[in-house]
This record gives C-alpha cells, structure tokens and sequence, in this order.
C-alpha cells in the first residue's frame, strides 16, 4: 500500500525536529535560511505534499470543490469545465467533477458524497429529471457555499450565472424565419428546466413578432435531452408525420442538435432543401455534416470562470453573503444560408 512521505520522515533523514520542519516549510521567521534551504530541498527531492486532510483540520477547508454536471462529452460543459478549472486551480483549489447522466437519483448520491468529503463549495448545473432541489436546499441551509450555472433554479437564494437563452432562440427561429420558413418546430429539453423555459419563450416571442401562429402539435420535448437516442427518435418521428409537416426546426440543445440530424439522414429528409434547422450548440461536429446547422453559441468558458469566481468569493467571504448575483452573459448567433 502507497504510504506519502511525511513530516516525520523529512525529520528523520535530516536529524530535526518535526515542529522545525513543519515551521520551516512554512517560511516562518525563526527557521534559519540555511535550515529552510535544507528542509525545502530534501522535501523536493522525495515530492513530499502537506495531507490535505491535516491542512483542513487547520484551516477548515480542504481547498476543493465540487462540480455536478450532466455531462462531461456535452461540448458546453466541457467548455465550461476548463472555465472553471482555469480559475480554481490558478487559487489553489482542486477541482472534484461528477456527472449525473440527465438522472435526479445520480445527482443526489453525487451531491450527498461531495459534501460528505468536506468540499468547500459547490458548482451545479441541474440534471434533466431534477424537479426537486430539497438535496440542494439542505445543504444550503447548512451554509454549504453553491453557485448555479446553465441549469438553474429559482427557489434557492444564491448565485446564478446563465446565458442570455430567451435572445438566443430569439435570433435563431428569427433567422430560419427570415429564411423563408413559415411552420417551424420546436426541439427542447425537459419542459421544466429553466433553460427549456427561456428558449421556448424566446422561439415563441419570434413567431409572434413575425405573425406567425405557435403550433403546440410543433413543439417537442424529450425528458433527457436527447440522451437516449429514442427520444430524440420518436420526437422527430412525430413531426414528420404530422399532416402538416414543418418547414424547419429550431433545436435547444448539442445532443438533440446531433441527434436531430441524424434521424434527419436516417429518414432520408435532406437538409436543407427539405428542413432547414438552427440550434443551441457548441460543438464544432456539426460543421462535418453535410449542411452545416446555424447555431447559438454560449460564452461557456466565460460561464464556468465566472461561477468560479463568484463561488470563491462565498467561500473566501469573511462575513455572511446576503446580496446575490443573477448574472446573464449574451449568446451569439452563427448563421448560414
């Protein structure tokens, strides 16, 4: 079994007391530099590393925290994770990921072992099936530091940081409307993700903008996000044996956006002579299908740098935090013909 080096064998090799290594590490004042050098090297030449665990006994913190995303291989939390890696590490803080795989179950036993290793905070964005945020307002109650991103809810009182959602389906289903298209279809999420919630308001406020009816027979939502690739499937399925069949669909995510092509292919519909189709998404694959989709990117790295920050500024906070941030980042649309 792996046993790390400790304080007591930097003591033993160099014939010291184990309070003046641990005070030499440190740099304090009463340790000789000649003592220090001699410490400093002699603990870099076995890569000794302070426990973590005896520093939090210290300091109360572990200098950790914990991220719960949905999803590592989704390009946006990808995105998002070097946002929040670049920032967390610059501080000295490790960085703890889990994945919930879209399921409310996955998310608690994440959340529940996070906070049992003493994290000093938490970086959520909601799983799909996550109505209930009980695990969530537990912790918080505790005085649990948490910032929400992306995937947020309105019933806990701290920060969230989200993309501009509402414009961004705004400019997207006005883009496929301003291309000629006149019965358009809606792709999204769960219906009660906050995300699903703006980038329906957003594709309806287009339609009613441009005289157009808003079909509920045109709007699909599949429970998972496309996670499971029969959703995706059926949904599209649906719309294209409608009587009236749309002319386009404005999709709110990166996997129903792929997911969405792919059935598109399987059905032999060609895009975009027969759908044209616009979308949230931030993977670069898109641009190898055949028709290039327009799509609305989210500042994600921005996204996670700056939950990282605000969730820091909480955890570093030598008061109580009352006052808190909702804070909104625009998407751009990247159309094409």
């Amino acid at each position: 079994m792996f046993e790390p080096p400790t304080l007591k064998d930097i003591a033993n090799a160099l014939g010291l007391s184990t309070s003046t290594v641990s005070r030499a590490l440190r740099d304090t004042y009463e340790i000789s530099a000649k003592t220090k050098k001699l410490v400093f090297d002699y603990a870099e030449k076995i890569n000794y590393q302070p426990n973590p665990n005896a520093l939090s006994l210290k300091e109360r913190r572990t200098k950790s925290i914990g991220v719960v995303v949905s999803e590592v291989a989704n390009h946006y939390f990808s995105q998002a994770i070097n946002g929040i890696e670049s920032i967390a590490y610059d501080r000295g803080y490790h960085v703890i990921i889990t994945q919930t795989h879209e399921s409310y179950l996955r998310e608690k036993i994440n959340v529940q072992h996070l906070a049992s290793r003493s994290i000093d905070g938490l970086l959520v964005s909601l799983s799909a099936e996550t109505a209930d945020t009980s695990h969530f307002n537990y912790l918080h109650e505790r005085g649990m530091p948490m910032v929400f991103f992306d995937r947020v809810p309105n019933n806990i009182n701290t920060h969230k940081i989200t993309a501009n959602n509402e414009q961004g389906a705004f400019e997207a289903t006005s883009h496929l409307i301003k291309s000629g298209c006149k019965r358009i279809a809606h792709l999204a999420s769960s219906d009660h993700l906050s995300i699903s919630i703006e980038r329906l308001r957003g594709y309806t406020a287009a339609l009613h903008q441009h005289g157009l009816q808003v079909n509920p027979d045109y709007i699909k939502h599949c429970p998972h996000g496309g996670m499971f690739p029969e959703e995706t499937e059926h949904a599209v399925s649906e719309l294209m044996n409608l009587k009236d069949k749309p002319d386009a669909i404005f999709i709110a995510g990166d996997r129903l956006s792929i997911g969405c092509l792919e059935v598109l292919k399987k059905l032999n519909i060609k895009v975009p002579e027969q759908m044209a189709v616009a979308g949230f998404s931030n993977s670069n694959v898109l641009d190898l299908f055949e028709y290039p989709m327009s799509s609305v990117r989210q500042p994600a790295f921005e996204m996670g740098e700056a939950a990282t920050e605000m969730l820091l500024q909480l955890i570093e906070s030598k008061y109580p935090v009352t006052e808190f941030k909702d804070k909104v980042i625009d998407t751009e649309l990247f159309a094409r013909d």
